[in-house]
């Protein structure tokens, strides 16, 4: 099985910590986001897509063709078009008869969710969060199903967030996503398509820290969850 992981981005509202590294960098609790990430992956797991953009090089320096056993094939976003812009960037690397994961390179999860979300044929981690404009938010039944998807709505309806973390496969690819105003193209917009057709679930997952801005740094290094060790001093 493959994984996409989405490190593309310049992290803006990193300023000023990712104008000399790329967020997917930063560090917590001694290692970059990225190398975390890469050890929530499930042992299902074989090779990961890295779409990579914003300092690519030092990405590609610290991973190199392989790292801690997955081989790795790089894809380059040359310009800020969206999440659904990447994903397409890395279908020619996916195997059509597959499902895949697909996770961002900047937020920290739990291995134990992420595994069960890889059991799913098609899923999403979801957690409740009490700022859901600032978030992809969901709607699902009493079984789990999506019956509606919104991209950082103005007046939404749930407070259940997407936290990064999807099993898609080749179905998604069918689902083309309007432009936004701000000129990208968003995977939620493929999604919100694609539940018409075809079930997708939300799946709570027990662990989610953004890291949007430097302060959600501070946080991690206190909270140290499970992904983590507490520094020696």
């Amino acid at each position: 099985m493959k994984a996409v992981i989405l490190a593309a981005g310049e992290g803006m509202r990193m300023r000023p910590l990712t104008l000399e590294k790329p967020k997917p960098m930063l560090e917590v609790a001694g290692k970059p986001l990225l190398h975390h990430i890469w050890e929530f992956l499930p042992h299902e797991i074989d090779e990961v897509i890295l779409v990579v953009g914003y300092k690519a090089k030092m990405i590609k320096k610290y991973f190199g063709k392989s790292f801690l056993g997955k081989n790795i094939v790089y894809v380059y976003q040359k310009t800020k078009k969206g999440t659904a812009d990447a994903l397409f960037l890395a279908k020619p690397h996916l195997n059509p008869s597959e499902k895949f994961l697909l996770l961002y390179a900047d937020d920290l999860h739990d291995k134990k969710s992420i595994e069960r979300c890889v059991k799913t044929e098609q899923g999403l981690l979801v957690c409740p969060v009490k700022n859901p404009r600032e978030f992809g938010v969901v709607i699902a039944d009493a079984q789990g199903n999506i019956i509606e998807i919104a991209e950082k709505p103005k007046k939404p309806k749930s407070n259940i967030a997407i936290v990064g973390v999807y099993v898609l496969d080749n179905r998604i690819f069918k689902y083309k996503p309007p432009r936004n105003k701000n000129g990208e193209y968003y995977l939620t917009s493929m999604i919100e398509q694609m539940i018409k057709d075809h079930p997708m679930k939300a799946i709570k997952t027990d662990f989610w820290h953004p890291v949007g801005y430097p302060k959600d740094l501070k946080t991690a290094e206190k909270i140290f969850p499970p992904w983590a060790e507490k520094k020696k001093k």
